[in-house]
Parts: C-alpha cells; sequence; structure tokens
C-alpha cells in the first residue's frame, strides 16, 4: 500500500535532509518532487498544487528557517498536512437506533457486499450489537447469494427477498424484520452497476428516502485512483452520503483516492478495508494513514492489533511457566496463533517505523507458520510439555507426520530451544515482567 508513493517521497526530502539551513531554493526544489509525487500517485493536480503551496507557506515560516533539523521538520509539516488532506481526525460513526439502519453503495466490484459482511463483524465483535444484513440486490443473484455465505460464516442473520423485484420494499420490510428480531443494526447492501447510471442513482436514492439512514457509506475501490473520486462526486451528489469505505488496499494502489476523496467530496474516509477475511476492517485513522505513508510507522494500530489479541489471563499462565523454564510447543503454537489473528504478517512489520521500506520487495509467505504447526501437531502431548523426550526416533517420526525432512525438524528444535535459552536469561533479569502488559513489574 502506497509503496510507489512513499518511495517518491522519501527522495523528495533527499534534497533537504542533508542541508544545514532551509533556503528558498532548496524548499521549491523538495516541493516540486512532492507535487510530482503526488501526482504521479493518481492525485489531481489541483489539489496536489494546492497541497505543496500549504507546505512551502509552512516550511517558509522562521521556525523551520531557523530550525537545528530542517528536514525532520519539513517531514513533520508534509505528515500533518496528508493527514489534514485524508480529514484530520477520526470520523465519528453512528450505529445507534432502533434499529440504526446503514446504507451501502457503490459500483458493481468496488467490494460492497464483501464490505458488508466485515461491517457486521466488526459491529458484532467489537460494539457487541445485533446487525441483520440485508440483500438489495435485486439485479445480481449471485450478491444475495454471497451475503447468505458471509452471513453464514460469521453467524449474522441475514435478510433475503429471492423473488421480489422492488429493492426498496426489501429494505422497508429487512428494517420490519429486524425490530421484531430485536437487532440493533441493519446493513443494506445495495445493487452496483458497472457505470453510473440514471436507474440505479433512482433506485438507492428511493431506498435512502423510504430507510432514512443513519449513515451512507459510499464504497471505493482504491486501485481505482481518480476514477473512484470522479464517481464518489456524483454519488455523492444524489445521495449526500455521509462516508467512504475505501477497499482492496492490499493490492496495487497508488493512494490517489484516499488522499483526493475527502478534498474532492468533503466527506470523511470511515473504514478501510483489505483482502477477503472478515476481520480485515479499521477504522480509518488519517494521523495514522499519513505517518504510514511517509514510512513512519503505525505502532498505535500494531499495538492495538496485539492487545485485540491480548488474553490477561493466560499471559499470566505463561509468565508463570517461562519463571519455572517449563515454556513449551504447546505454549508456542498458542503464540502463533494470536500473532496470525493479528493479521496479514507483511502488513503488520510494516507499521514498524523503518521497516517497511526495506520489506517492500520482500515476498513473506503467509503459510510460513504451517510447516511449524504440522511439526508441533505431529507430536504427542507428553513430547509437546517436555521437548527433552524428542530423541533421534522421535524427530524422524514427527518429520514423517509433518510431511517434512529430518534436518528441517532438527533446525526447528535448535531454534526452539535457542528461544528458550533467550527466555531464560530474560526472566533472571526480570525483563519479561516488563515487557507485556498485565504481568507484574
Amino acid at each position: 500500500m502506497f509503496n510507489s508513493l512513499q518511495e517518491k517521497l522519501e527522495s523528495a526530502f533527499k534534497n533537504i535532509k542533508g542541508q544545514a539551513r532551509i533556503t528558498e531554493l532548496n524548499i521549491a526544489a523538495t516541493v516540486k518532487d512532492i507535487r510530482r509525487a503526488l501526482v504521479d500517485a493518481d492525485v489531481n493536480y489541483k489539489i496536489a498544487k494546492d497541497f505543496t503551496d500549504r507546505v512551502k507557506d509552512k516550511a517558509m515560516g522562521e521556525k523551520v528557517i531557523n530550525a537545528i533539523s530542517p528536514g525532520q521538520l519539513m517531514t513533520k509539516i508534509v505528515k500533518d498536512e496528508l493527514a489534514e488532506l485524508m480529514g484530520g481526525e477520526e470520523a465519528v460513526f453512528n450505529a445507534k437506533g432502533n434499529p440504526a439502519i446503514i446504507l451501502i453503495a457503490g459500483l458493481q466490484g468496488s467490494g460492497k457486499t464483501t464490505f458488508s459482511g466485515k461491517l457486521a463483524n466488526y459491529l458484532k465483535t467489537k460494539k457487541a450489537l445485533s446487525p441483520l444484513l440485508v440483500a438489495a440486490d435485486i439485479y445480481r443473484p449471485a450478491a444475495m447469494e454471497q451475503l447468505r455465505v458471509l452471513g453464514e460464516q460469521i453467524g449474522i442473520d441475514v435478510y433475503i427477498e429471492a423473488e421480489s423485484k422492488d429493492a426498496v420494499s426489501i429494505a422497508q420490510n429487512a428494517v420490519k424484520e429486524a425490530r421484531s428480531k430485536n437487532k440493533n443494526v441493519v446493513i443494506i447492501d445495495t445493487a452496483g452497476r458497472l457505470a453510473v447510471d440514471e436507474v440505479m442513482m433512482t433506485e438507492v436514492a428511493n431506498i435512502k428516502k423510504a430507510v432514512n439512514p443513519q449513515e451512507i457509506l459510499f464504497v471505493v475501490d482504491s486501485m481505482t485512483g481518480q476514477d473512484a473520486v470522479n464517481t464518489a462526486k456524483a454519488f455523492n451528489d444524489r445521495l449526500d452520503f455521509s462516508g467512504v469505505v475505501l477497499t482492496k488496499l492490499d493490492g496495487d494502489t497508488r493512494g490517489g483516492a484516499a488522499l483526493s476523496i475527502k478534498y474532492t467530496v468533503n466527506k470523511p474516509i470511515k473504514f478501510i478495508s483489505s483482502g477477503e477475511k472478515m476481520d480485515t476492517l479499521d477504522v480509518f485513522y488519517p494521523d495514522r494513514m499519513a505517518q504510514r505513508i511517509l514510512g513512519m510507522g503505525d505502532i498505535t494500530t500494531l499495538v492495538e492489533k496485539a492487545q485485540a489479541q491480548f488474553d490477561e489471563v493466560e499471559a499470566k499462565k505463561l509468565e508463570a511457566k517461562i519463571r519455572k523454564n517449563k515454556f513449551d510447543f504447546s505454549d508456542f503454537k498458542m503464540q502463533l496463533e494470536q500473532i496470525k489473528k493479528m493479521g496479514n504478517m507483511k502488513d503488520m512489520l510494516g507499521m514498524i517505523p523503518g521497516v517497511g521500506a526495506k520489506i517492500k520487495d520482500v515476498d513473506i509467505n503467509e503459510d510460513s507458520f504451517k510447516g511449524i504447526e504440522a511439526m508441533i501437531n505431529s507430536m504427542t502431548p507428553a513430547e509437546r510439555e517436555d521437548p527433552d523426550l524428542i530423541d533421534g526416533n522421535r524427530k524422524k517420526r514427527i518429520a514423517k507426520g509433518a510431511g517434512k525432512d529430518i534436518q528441517e525438524v532438527n533446525n526447528f528444535m535448535k531454534q526452539f530451544e535457542q528461544m528458550r535459552g533467550m527466555m531464560k536469561n530474560m526472566n533472571k533479569l526480570g525483563a519479561f515482567g516488563r515487557m507485556i502488559p498485565g504481568m507484574k513489574k
């Protein structure tokens, strides 16, 4: 995400980072390169020019010119302006009502149906709400079936009227159904088209008028860049939507949509989505995204994802075992499972400052843990609990059961013992209690 833009901005800052002081000349050169980087990222030229004019005005201020580290201060100015361009602060999402009604709109292929499922899952698991998904795409039977399957996956009811050809009445009936079943959120997945057309716009406008939603979210495929911004404007003119959702941020996106939409339609980005898994939905934070674009990482989001998987009771049990040097393969497997739940590994590493640029061309296999898990699963309960039991013959059996060769098992055992040794030393130094929240200091 934004790799190309990140590289070009970093290149632009080289003009100024090695300078002892800021001058009109080196500011002009840097600003020109920043503008070019934004245009290459599919940001409209007028937006890019307005942005760089603001950066230049701030950079020419006395505090910057006399700064000890002008390059760092220039980076901060660009970061702050990027955050402001994308909305400044986290946008409020209103999911309160009896029931709250959320209308989902966008072009076909933008990821509306998948997002509807992700949003329902987010509201259920993170906000303790009881959503009802509504299949209001009367033109594409596959959309109804897709929503039904997603609902089954996440344990959420889906309202479908397979024979109806009236999307407005489907939405109205679904709201009645939600009230009768004590559902407190209704998420209406509407029909999309390959392009904006009058029939589509009239239909979704009529649904809005009939059910009076608290939120209207416009779903944008972020890979379509400036085209997505133009589509957003057309939808907003008719619907006056309340927020934007950027999907497919894990694809080859240049960033133009994320950087241009707020400026163009004056509506905030509320969620970002990547991948097909139902838990890959994040609230959009402009400041954090600006940091990631500039290669500063996003430690806040990384910590939040870790805390979401953190179980204080289990952590204390683990600490007790580490103190007694009893950390075993079952514990190790449990830690792997928690890491996997945090999301895409490359995205996680990219949130660490300075790491994103270094691993941009590295192919991190999401299945890399499977071989380790297969070896642990091939062990007996006694072997998992007491790694010292595993001799040569047991290693051969484990290798065969996991579909690995004996050398891979030996390497894994060696690495595991090294990790246990490191934990033992950290325990002696009292470091573990300070590292994990909830543990004794």
